[in-house]
């Protein structure tokens, strides 16, 4: 069963915790391992040791593209009632959240008075890492593509500055940049683009079959001398659901409308998969 992202409603809840009848939830993607390794049993399954995690809709678990589904209450989160129709992007933005958890504990290695971010693809995962750094106070760019279509301005409208073109023209050496496409070229053009001290998180996973050439003696050379940090990062764990959930719950509620860019309803749902020219968010609506 499909369906990594959710939103729904409790119907039966323990009777002790903070879960009722009614409360607004998100299912936790990932599951610690029947016999959790040390992050498992941490509670930080998003970096688990041996790989025998599960994850719904993705590995072993059927997800969450059903009418009704039992989980425990520990590996749900629950929402602000406001985001009813908006808290479906909770998964995505746990993502980003993880994200800026790990820029920031690699910030602290050194005196750093972080100021620019560039963000690298403006899909929903680009964009939500936008809004975090913009809540950050930090001075956001994104680089995309597209020139029309609703992704400018909601650039814009975080206060950050829209680019299309290539990389290297978009701003100058950046203090973070997010990687969301995870194209190679862009990769590799991401990593040239960082400043001293700068820190590189890709959030893509690149097509498998392509090969290109690099100049490897120069990538060592300018992470050394630079005191540069590449990091990768993929799914999350409840405390960056948690810190998810509290950033939507302060963004500006039209401006997450507007990240939906089509609702499809369940009996209509492969017309979900297929993109459409102005597609940033598409989801799939359960009868009520």
């Amino acid at each position: 069963m499909l369906g990594h992202e959710s939103l729904g409603r409790v119907l039966e809840a323990p009777a002790t915790g903070d879960l009722g009848p009614g409360d607004l939830v998100v299912g936790i993607v990932r599951q610690p391992d029947p016999e959790p390794c040390l992050s498992c049993a941490a509670g930080e399954w998003d970096m688990c040791h041996n790989g025998r995690y599960t994850e719904h809709g993705i590995k072993q678990l059927h997800g969450f593209l059903r009418e009704r589904y039992r989980i425990g209450p520990g590996h749900v989160v629950k929402l602000d009632p406001a985001l009813k129709r908006t808290g479906v992007v909770l998964e995505p933005t746990s993502v980003v959240a993880k994200a800026w958890d790990h820029i920031e504990r690699i910030a602290a290695r050194t005196v750093w008075d972080s100021k620019i971010v560039l963000v690298v693809g403006a899909g929903p995962i680009g964009l939500l890492a936008a809004l975090l750094a913009v809540q950050r106070g930090l001075e956001v760019h994104v680089l995309d593509r597209v020139t029309s279509g609703p992704k400018p301005a909601l650039v814009a409208d975080l206060g950050a500055t829209y680019h299309t073109g290539t990389l290297a023209e978009a701003v100058g050496r950046a203090d973070v940049i997010v990687e969301c496409t995870g194209v190679e070229e862009l990769v590799l053009d991401a990593i040239a683009k960082a400043a001293p001290d700068g820190i590189v998180c890709l959030t893509g996973v690149s097509s498998a079959g392509r090969t290109i050439t690099i100049d490897r003696g120069a990538l060592n050379r300018e992470l050394v001398l630079d005191n540069a940090v590449v990091f990768g990062t993929v799914n999350a764990n409840r405390r960056h659901y948690q810190a998810a959930a509290a950033a939507l719950a302060k963004a500006d509620p039209g401006w997450l409308e507007r990240l939906i860019t089509r609702r499809v309803l369940l009996d209509r749902w492969p017309d979900a998969l297929q993109r459409q020219p102005d597609d940033v968010k598409a989801v799939i609506e359960l009868p009520a």
